[in-house]
Formats: structure tokens, sequence, C-alpha cells
């Protein structure tokens, strides 16, 4: 039986697990489970924890071996567990020689900020999926006051345009009509790379040197980093997708400088509508804490606000949640009570945005990659319930008939 894999929180992850998946055959793993975890929340945490002992319930002879994040950061919580067998690190997890246990050491996470590069994996396919990840950049030089994530992923480094030519050709050789460009801080791309190609740059190779390629996404970036080429991509590229997701965290902008966020909230509407007058048809979503610590109720109402006049359609909603060993867990807390009280308030706010976007594209066309047979995604992502013959990575041009608050209906033309 080869090793099961269990992916915890992002796309950047959801491509690891696939290398993971090609290193653990190459050693001949077998009858193991690898959780792959995130350390985004102490809730993620919590939730990896709890998965581990069901695993273990379940599949009792199976050796249980836990990396990602969390491991990375806090390596003691997962071996403690006697439920767990192995912990790696985040270099050690894509390393061939990492899945062996003729070795007596029961953690093997060493420095990640020791890493100096990233290398593209090379992952041939993605299980049960209709597009492809594909890594680009790893790591963050950013210290943002609430995020644990650079001491689980190092300093920013990124795979040489070449890797990512190569890899992505080699993607679309293997019938995926979509691409994800995933990396913990994208739009960081270059800069540590000989001429400082920017994400931009990179786009525009991409699109140039693999003409087979029909479709390209970003996956999360941070709008302040947006470089003048990914402008022209934005505007120019119609295989560049019309939907970004950003990293915006917060419509106050106090908070967003005790959180040591380089924008401030006139950035995350600049950017949108500057977007949207070269892509009229382009969605955003972003990412949001609610209830950061010494966030009011005033401050809570700006990024309420923020949804409408960024036009934003699709929240990722995050309860702040301290993360032992950053500033923001020093900071004076709000009650647990408020924190997820606002929380709850800003996703019905963003139901509620979405519905409205998805109920004003009803009556348009679309052309749908379906992931299904009976489910596709539009161009900005959006879930189509598909009425008609379709086969799963097939491409069909659809109308939209009606609208239900998270998906689309249509039937082919």
């Amino acid at each position: 039986m080869s090793a099961q894999i269990v992916t915890f929180g992002c796309r950047l992850n959801a491509y690891e697990s696939e290398a993971i998946r090609a290193r653990a055959a190459e050693a001949g793993l077998d009858n193991a489970v690898i959780v792959n975890t995130c350390a985004v929340t102490a809730e993620a945490v919590r939730q990896s924890r709890q998965e581990i002992r069901k695993l273990k319930r379940a599949r009792p002879g199976a050796r249980i071996i836990v990396t990602g994040c969390a491991a990375q950061t806090e390596p003691g919580t997962y071996a403690a567990m006697d439920e767990v067998d192995l912990v790696l690190g985040n270099r050690e997890k894509l390393q061939t020689e990492s899945y062996s246990f003729g070795v007596n050491e029961r953690v093997r996470v060493n420095d990640i900020m020791a890493v100096k590069e990233t290398a593209s994996q090379f992952v041939e396919s993605f299980d049960g999926k209709s597009r492809a990840f594909l890594q680009v950049q790893n790591g963050c030089d950013h210290r943002c006051t609430f995020c644990i994530i650079p001491y689980g992923r190092g300093n920013s480094r990124s795979v040489g345009a070449g890797a990512v030519v190569a890899e992505a050709r080699r993607l679309v050789e293997n019938g995926y009509s979509e691409i994800v460009l995933t990396g913990v801080d994208l739009t960081s791309y270059g800069a540590d790379l000989p001429g400082a190609p920017s994400l931009g740059a990179l786009v525009r190779k991409l699109l140039k040197l693999v003409p087979e390629l029909k479709r390209l996404r970003l996956s999360s970036i941070d709008s302040i980093e947006a470089d003048a080429e990914l402008m022209t991509a934005i505007a120019e590229e119609e295989r560049l997708m019309p939907h970004f997701h950003l990293s915006a965290q917060s419509g106050d902008d106090m908070i967003l400088k005790r959180m040591k966020r380089r924008h401030a909230r006139a950035h995350t509407i600049q950017f949108c509508e500057e977007v949207r007058r070269l892509r009229p048809e382009a969605a955003f979503g972003a990412d949001l804490i609610a209830g950061f610590p010494t966030e009011t109720d005033e401050m809570f109402e700006n990024t309420l606000k923020l949804v409408d006049e960024a036009g934003l359609s699709a929240l990722h909603v995050f309860p702040f949640s301290a993360r032992e060993g950053t500033p923001a867990a020093r900071m004076p807390g709000l009650l647990r009570a408020i924190v997820k009280a606002r929380a709850a308030r800003l996703r019905a706010k963003g139901a509620e945005a979405k519905a409205k976007r998805l109920t004003a594209l009803v009556g348009s066309d679309q052309i749908l990659l379906m992931e299904k047979a009976e489910l596709g995604r539009t161009p900005c992502f959006v879930p189509v319930r598909f009425v008609g013959d379709a086969a799963p990575g097939e491409f069909k041009r659809a109308s939209i008939v009606s609208a239900a608050r998270d998906h689309l209906t249509a039937v082919g033309l």
C-alpha cells in the first residue's frame, strides 16, 4: 500500500504534498500516513493533532509521519504524541532519504533559515485535480507581527525561470490546461535571483514560452508588491485569469501598522480599481483577520467597509489567533467572544458580497474548465454546476441560468 498523504493549509502545501508523494514512492515507503501540517493559526495545529489521533485509530498498523510548517515551528508538540513515528521539517520532507526508518532519529528538523534556495520539484501530476500547482517561490523576508510562517518556511527564495518553464511544459504535456503559481510571498519572486526578475516578467515569459498553456492563475498576492510588468500582463494576457486573492489582512490603517504590513487600506482599494480598469471582469478575494489585538469597534468597521470599497467577493476570514513567539502574542488581546463575533460578522459580509456578485453573472456566457462531469470553474474561479455532457479537464462554453449563494448553474451552448 502506498503512503497516504493528508494535507492542511495553503496551495503551496498542496503542491508540496504531491512532491512528498513522489519522494515517499522513491523511498519505497508503504503502510504509512504523512500529515503535511499548517501553522498559520493555533486552530490549524489543533486540527492536525486531532486528525493524527483519528488516523492512528483508523490505521493502527500504519506509521505516522508529521511534516509541514507546524512540524517545523514546534516539532516537540508532535514528537510528544504517542501516535507519531517521525517528525520531518519543511526541508527534510522534500528529500527522498528522509523517508527511511533505518536511522534512530525520530525528529529530523533542521534550521530552515539556513536554506538558501528553492529547487523545482518537477511534480508530474496532481491527484484528482484538473489544474496543477507550480511552486515558484518559498519563504518570506517580512516579519508581520502576527505571522509565524517565516519561521516555518525560512527567508524568501525563488525558483529560476528556466526550471519554472520546464515544469510548466511537463504539466501541460501531462494534460493540465490550467496552472496556479504558488509561493509564500509570491509577489517577492525574483529578488534573490540574478538580475532580480519580477513576478510579472516570469508570467510574461511563461505564457510566451508555453503557448499550449490555456490558463494561468496566481495564488495569494501582496498588492503593494505588484510590479509594472505584472500590471501589463493583467492588461494584455488573456490567458492570465482575472481573479486575484489579496493578502489584505485588515481595512484599518492603525491595525495595518500594528501588524507591520507595508500597505494602507487605500492601496488595496487603488489596486482593485486599477485592475478593474485593465480587466473589467476581474474579481477579488482577500485574507482578513478579525479581532487583532487593540482593534476597536471603529477599526473593525473599517475592515467591513473595505469589502464594499475594494469590491471583494471571496473572503478568507481568520479570527485572530496568537502564535507564541510573535510580537502580536504580546499585545493586549480582545475577549475571545468579541473575536469570534467579529469573525462571524465578516464572514456574513463576505457571503453577502459573494451572493451579489454571483447574481450579477446570471445571463452571462462563460468558458468553464470542468473539474468533474457536473462541476466547472469560470475564469474568475466561480464554481458552476453544469447541466449537460462534460468530462473533467474539458472546456465548455456555457450560459449562466441561475445563482445560489455559493455557486452558479449553467447550460451548455
